[in-house]
This record gives structure tokens, C-alpha cells and sequence, in this order.
């Protein structure tokens, strides 16, 4: 894998707070339960852990939340990319509503994780709109917004005069609103997870590569690059998009496509108000979605599928750019100022993978861009499961893995897609 585009350019590393003291590990130690990556689902496990009283040591490559974590457009969406009704013939009634209430709950955990350990994260509750651009979409999210509904969420369609008004722009042919969701600044919130964790009890190591894990009997010895080990009754690996081989196999399990952002200088009010007013996040139908919203330093920020590779300069974002300007014509001229991107671990079945390739080694995998409030209840339940052994604690079934057949030619399949996607995907009109 070519080097990782790096943390630092993102307007989330420009605006959080300082992150804790989170130093290498410098010495042998042994815990209850080591987790290996240090994001959502890691830093979830961890605190989940420790305010039950049992040890939990994170270790994590780079600093906390430099990947995915750190990254991604901190828009906090519930459910999956699976509708209820789907998730039911999917996995039968009990097991199907079952999951239906893990995975509408969980932008509930991230607000209500923020409010108890008061996490210096800036946040807005207004709610998710996914923005239907072909009349057959409209009727997918009439469907799916009537289906959440059924089950009591305040989900609410909005047709094309609706949608212009919400959104500030004619583009989408209708939509519907889940008031659940809202937007955090994803890093900032990486952080109070991190600090919520070590005022738990719970011991974060960054800048600690682990190299190996191997099994002692009853324990698990953990070796890291800079010789010190870590001896564990049980393991977590939650490395996400940026897993580096620790797993056999595991990396030709998912597809790692980087997702590409891009954000403006500060916006004037002038402008700022006709864009998104109501200070919700939207993404919409296309099969490359574009997904935006405003930020709380009133900045646009517009994301979206770049090139497969790592960027090579700000060209590779001028396809979110001009689309920016198109949606929101009012944003020719204005100057962006931030560009970045991180990989998201995509699953052939569009769900997340829990696997044990050995009893008391578990591995957590896939968020499909809903990783912010998946992988934070992700991060609860895997805890829960690893204290317990009770495999009733997890939303998702144990699978094997299973890597996707002729992995290494999947690079230039996506490379391909997305070039297919970008002409067949209905454009970008500024006017119907």
C-alpha cells in the first residue's frame, strides 16, 4: 500500500482540540483485553471496558483517530445502507428487528456519549436528508422513509419545492429528513473518546505499531516495533481501512476506496444562509454520492469518490469542487482552502464483518460511510462480547473470513466503476 495520505491538511486537524497525552508504549505490561486501532470502534471498546472495571489497553499505529476517525465528513447517520424491511428478510423477524433497533440507535450513542463525558466536540442535531435525483429514487426513499416511520421515527418526506427549500438548491427531485442524525467534528470527537477512555482507566498507546500476535497458552502476546509487548487474555482488532496485513486475509476481505473532501474558506452570511439553512447533512441516491454540509466554523464542505490511488494534487479534487459550484452556483469565486481524504473499508455485502479466526481474538471490519455512529455502538457491543463470552451481545453474526475473490484486481475494478459511475450517474443539472 502506497503511504497514506496524511492527517494533517484536513480542516479537522486544524480546528479540534488538542489531543491527550497519548505516548508510544515504552515497556512490557500485561491487561485484560488489548485492542489493536485506535478510532471509533477502538477507543469505544476501551472506554466501554474500563467503566466496567476491566483493563483495556489500546494500541494504535499513529495517534488516535488518524485514520478514518479523524477523516471522514462527521456526519452521524443511523441505520445501515440496508432498509428494515431488507434486514427482516435478511436475517428473519427476531434477528431482523433485533438489529433494526441496534442500528437506529446508534447516532444516539455518539450524542449521548458527548453529553456524559461533556467532550469538547462541536455538534448539530438537525437531522439527515438524502436528497433522491431520478423519479425511481424518490420512490426508494418514499419506501424507506415510510418504513422508519412505521417504527416510530421522525422521518418526513420532502418533495422537490421541500427539498429546494432545505437544501438552498433544485437539484433533487424529492427527499426524505431522518431527524435522528446531525454532524460533529469527527477528530474532535476521536479525542474526547480518547480522553473519556483514560479517565475510565483504560490505557491509550500511540505512535505503536503491532507486528504480531501470538497465542501463549491461555493469553495472547501482543509484539509491537518497539520491542515491548503486551500480554492479553483477549484481543480486538479494529484497524478499519488502514489494516496493514496483522490479519491474514482480512485486508482481501474489504475494498479500501479513499473518500475524498474538500472545504472552503469560512463562509460570509449572506452565503452561508441559503446553503443548507437549517444546519442539516445530506447525501444523496447516486451510486457515487456526493455528501455535504456546513460545518461550525460555517465552512462548505463537499465529499465524495476521488481517484483510488493516493492524490497526487489538488486536481484530484476539482470533481467535488466544480460539483460544489454547480449545486450552490452562489459558491463560484469562493476559495477552498482544505482538501484531504481517508479510506473506507467497504464489505462485499455492504454490512459489517465481526470474525474470530481464533477463540478470544475478534475482529471488527466495514463501516460503508456510516462509521461515526456504527462503530461507536460497534465499539459497546464488541466490549460487552469479549467480557462475557455472550455471543448475544453482538448485532451481527460471527462469519469467516473470506477473502473477495481476485482481490487484486478489485483496484482497477473500482477504478473503472467509478469512471462508469461518473457518466451514467445523472450528472449534475443545475435547472430541470
Amino acid at each position: 500500500m502506497a503511504v497514506p495520505f496524511p492527517l494533517a491538511p484536513s480542516l479537522w486537524a486544524t480546528t479540534a482540540p488538542a489531543a491527550a497525552p497519548t505516548p508510544p508504549l515504552d515497556q512490557s505490561i500485561e491487561t485484560g483485553i488489548c485492542i489493536i486501532g485506535g478510532g471509533y470502534a477502538g477507543l469505544s471498546t476501551a472506554l466501554r471496558l474500563a467503566e466496567r472495571g476491566i483493563g483495556a489497553v489500546v494500541l494504535e499505529s499513529r495517534e488516535p483517530g488518524w485514520g478514518a476517525s479523524g477523516r471522514n465528513g462527521g456526519q452521524v447517520i443511523p441505520g445501515i445502507k440496508y432498509d428494515p424491511s431488507e434486514l427482516i428478510a435478511k436475517y428473519g423477524a427476531t434477528a431482523g428487528e433485533a438489529l433494526i433497533r441496534f442500528v437506529g440507535s446508534t447516532a444516539d450513542r455518539v450524542f449521548e456519549l458527548i453529553a456524559r463525558h461533556q467532550m469538547d466536540v462541536p455538534f448539530v442535531r438537525a437531522g439527515w436528508i438524502q436528497g433522491a435525483h431520478t423519479p425511481a429514487m424518490v420512490e426508494t426513499v418514499k419506501r424507506r422513509a415510510g418504513e422508519w416511520a412505521e417504527r416510530g421515527v421522525a422521518a418526513r418526506l420532502l418533495d422537490r419545492d421541500a427539498m429546494q427549500e432545505a437544501v438552498g438548491a433544485r437539484q433533487y427531485l424529492g427527499g426524505w429528513q431522518d431527524d435522528r442524525a446531525g454532524a460533529i467534528q469527527p477528530l474532535a470527537y476521536a479525542r474526547g473518546l480518547v480522553r473519556a477512555a483514560l479517565k475510565a482507566g483504560a490505557q491509550v498507546y500511540g505512535e505503536t505499531r503491532v507486528t504480531g500476535i501470538i497465542r501463549r497458552g491461555e493469553v495472547f502476546e501482543i509484539r509491537t516495533t518497539q520491542g515491548p509487548t503486551v500480554t492479553a487474555r483477549r484481543v480486538v482488532v479494529a484497524t478499519g481501512g488502514y489494516d496493514d496485513g496483522l490479519i491474514p486475509k482480512l485486508r482481501q476481505t474489504v475494498i479500501a476506496p479513499n473518500s475524498f473532501i474538500a472545504a472552503t474558506e469560512p463562509l460570509g452570511d449572506n452565503i452561508a444562509s441559503t446553503i443548507l439553512p437549517g444546519g442539516q447533512v445530506i447525501s444523496d441516491t447516486r451510486q457515487l454520492l456526493l455528501y455535504f454540509r456546513r460545518d461550525h466554523t460555517n465552512r462548505f464542505l463537499m465529499g465524495g469518490r476521488g481517484p483510488f490511488r493516493e492524490p497526487k494534487s489538488d486536481a484530484d479534487w476539482g470533481h467535488l469542487e466544480r460539483a460544489a459550484a454547480r449545486i450552490f452556483p452562489q459558491l463560484e469565486g469562493v476559495r477552498f482552502d482544505h482538501r484531504w481524504c481517508g479510506r473506507v473499508a467497504l464489505t462485499r455485502d455492504f454490512l459489517p464483518h465481526i470474525h474470530e479466526p481464533e477463540p478470544g481474538l475478534v475482529v471488527d471490519i466495514g463501516c460503508m460511510g456510516r462509521g461515526v455512529g456504527l462503530q461507536t455502538a460497534m465499539g459497546e457491543a464488541l466490549a460487552d462480547y469479549v467480557a462475557t463470552g455472550d455471543k448475544a451481545a453482538l448485532p451481527f453474526p460471527v462469519v469467516p473470513i473470506q477473502p473477495l475473490p481476485f482481490h487484486a484486481l478489485h483496484k482497477l475494478y473500482v477504478s473503472a466503476i467509478i469512471n462508469w459511475y461518473r457518466m451514467t450517474d445523472g450528472g449534475l443539472k443545475t435547472s430541470q
